[in-house]
């Protein structure tokens, strides 16, 4: 016999609300600033709004700006190819900086490298949006 689903704790759910919130607010920055890429923000929003709060989710989808982000990502469409690019960079950026400034040890290293260029290849083999 199965164990029915737990909930989740409430201090989770307010720390993914928190999380998603304020992926929301890099989001829409990142459609204002050419180096912070808006649709990665927007889909940690949704994943962590999906597992906190449906009526957070289901406002930030059917959102007339924001929502067709992700629904593209949902829908099997793919990212716009300057989200590509710049969500490439910055995990270069921010993986080379913490492995050079923040991990001591080699092994520690060659993980975040490892980590770097698995997202950074599925972030490009995912299908490009053409504009429309």
């Amino acid at each position: 016999m199965e164990n029915p689903p737990q909930k989740r704790p409430q201090i989770v759910s307010w720390l993914l609300i928190s999380i998603g919130w304020l992926s929301v607010c890099l989001g829409v920055l990142g459609i204002f600033l050419p180096l912070l890429p808006t649709t990665p923000f927007l889909l940690l929003a949704a994943a962590c709004f999906v597992r906190s709060s449906p009526r957070f989710y289901q406002w930030l989808v059917e959102h007339p700006k924001l929502g067709g982000y992700i629904l593209h990502y949902l829908n099997g469409e793919g990212l716009p190819i300057k989200a590509k690019v710049i969500t490439i960079l910055m995990i270069g950026a921010t993986m080379s900086l913490s492995a050079w400034l923040v991990v001591p040890n080699i092994w520690g290293k060659v993980t975040l490298l490892i980590i770097g260029v698995s997202v950074s290849i599925y972030i490009w083999r995912l299908p490009t949006l053409e504009r429309r």
